[in-house]
């Protein structure tokens, strides 16, 4: 309790491009090993890299939605190192001139507002993928990754908890998604972190030593690492050990980190310009262009939420990470046919409970804003019952009629006139006598049953609420 946490994380994003970053090889998943690649790819002598055009506007949208100031001219870098799966010993990366840089996002935990910093964002290629497996001894090279455009998004260490973390790397994650520039599926390995962690003393300014992890493969990984890698270095420096700066990798399954290699300085790379492309000049109006593009973020969006429609922090946040759950409510509150609130509820139960059990997404089904909007006016003005509601929710999914249609046909219209309702219901009590003289004794139970049995009457057309009055009151009587 001592100690507070200093966290900076370092996002690597493979950027959803048709080809490579710099040929013309396919740039998709899942494909047969090493037949994704050419001589650019796999660094033969003589070959020279072309930039794809589409990841510098994909890397300036990224840094306008994180409020970065974009360099219009700058350069690319050679980073020098030796790994078997970087065929060329170098990583065309970008050094002291990043494309963005200077920026911030803003995130919303618990209801309070935290600013972390965005130090950069820079192009650069991907390596290849190292292949161990127990049918062969040593390890194989897939060069099919190899130049596969990714951007670096590397944070201030402006974080001080794993949850805060965890926002951060959620939001970041939302972001890209809705820019539709990476489809940020953590199992192919499109979207990775490396976490920095150190400690210091609460009430310093003085940042401890700081170690990095790497093979951290999902968000909630990142939350293990950094509360194992806090307690780590605390548990040295309560026993009067000092931190060495090293890499360390995160073994998730034992839940342990263990070192890597001392942690290498920027001159270890020996960067240096790369010699074989120009340099990137992006003039104001294409800037300018591509800032325009920018949509409604999904942290902005969820401040709204909370803020014009009173919904629940945890409610606007499940909403907006499905984009197509957020349009959904919006295009039904623009129609102001209902309440916010009973748009995100069905959304987030009826809804979601269907499309998971059927494994579909909205648009593979029949559901539009308009039917949506019209069956919870229906609930709204008491025209039908929540239950009946979802009789003519599960027919309209699968067919092109819409709810007042559906419940025309069916006679489901909710009877509402007092008199008749009233008449059901002491027709009810006086064939359960038992059930009342139980009720009068404080057996509360039999009020639910009797409920019941008026709904039967009304063959789940009578209204509760109304029905729910007139027993309270004559049964007392």
């Amino acid at each position: 309790m001592d100690y507070e946490m200093v966290i900076g994380l370092e996002v690597h994003a493979e950027l959803s491009t048709k080809s490579k970053i710099y040929c013309s090889c396919k740039n998709e998943f899942g494909l047969e090993v090493n037949t994704q690649c050419c001589p650019i790819c796999v660094g033969m002598p003589g070959t020279l890299p072309t930039l794809n055009e589409k990841v510098i506007e994909y890397a300036v949208k990224m840094g306008y939605a994180l409020n970065c100031s974009i360099n219009q001219i700058c350069k690319q870098d050679r980073k020098n190192y030796f790994y078997p799966d970087l065929p060329k010993a170098y990583q065309i990366s970008q050094f002291d001139i990043p494309l963005c840089e200077n920026g911030y996002v803003d995130l919303l935990i618990e209801g309070v507002e935290k600013r972390v910093g965005v130090t950069r964002i820079h192009i650069e290629e991907d390596a290849g993928k190292l292949l161990h497996n127990e049918s062969f001894s040593g390890s194989l090279v897939d060069f099919n990754r190899c130049g596969v455009p990714l951007i670096e998004i590397v944070s201030e260490p402006d974080m001080r908890s794993s949850k805060e973390a965890k926002a951060y790397l959620d939001t970041i994650k939302s972001i890209l998604q809705y820019l539709d520039i990476s489809d940020c599926k953590m199992e192919q390995g499109s979207i990775r972190c490396d976490v920095n962690v150190s400690v210091m003393k609460k009430g310093t300014t003085v940042f401890g030593t700081r170690c990095e992890m790497k093979n951290v493969n999902s968000f909630s990984g990142a939350v293990r690492a950094i509360e194992y890698e806090a307690k780590r270095q605390i548990e040295i420096l309560e026993n009067g050990g000092v931190i060495n700066q090293e890499t360390r990798r995160w073994d998730d399954v034992k839940g342990q980190s263990f070192t890597l290699r001392s942690k290498e300085d920027a001159h270890d790379y020996r960067y240096f310009p790369e010699p074989d492309l120009l340099a990137i000049v992006l003039d104001d109006e294409y800037v300018a262009k591509i800032k325009e593009s920018i949509p409604e973020l999904p942290n902005v969006k969820i401040a709204r939420y909370v803020n014009e429609y009173s919904l629940s922090q945890v409610d606007a946040t499940m909403l907006v990470d499905v984009m197509e759950k957020s349009k959904l409510f919006e295009d039904s509150v623009a129609l102001n046919k209902c309440s916010p609130k009973i748009i995100c509820n069905w959304i987030l139960s009826d809804i979601s409970k269907y499309l998971n059990e059927k494994n579909v997404e909205i648009h593979d089904t029949n559901l539009t804003a308009d039917k949506l909007a019209e069956l919870l006016e229906l609930i709204e003005s008491s025209k039908i019952s929540n239950s009946t509601a979802k009789t003519v929710f599960d027919e309209m999914l699968v067919s092109d009629k819409t709810p007042k249609q559906i419940v025309e046909e069916k006679g489901l219209v909710q009877n509402s006139n007092q008199d008749e309702l009233e008449s059901v219901v002491k027709s009810v009590l006086d064939n359960n006598t038992k059930s009342v003289e139980d009720y009068n004794n404080g057996k509360t139970n039999a009020f639910g049953f009797l409920l019941g049995q008026c709904m039967k009457a009304t063959k789940g057309q009578g209204n509760p609420v109304i029905m729910k009055e007139i027993l309270t009151r004559l049964i007392t009587q």
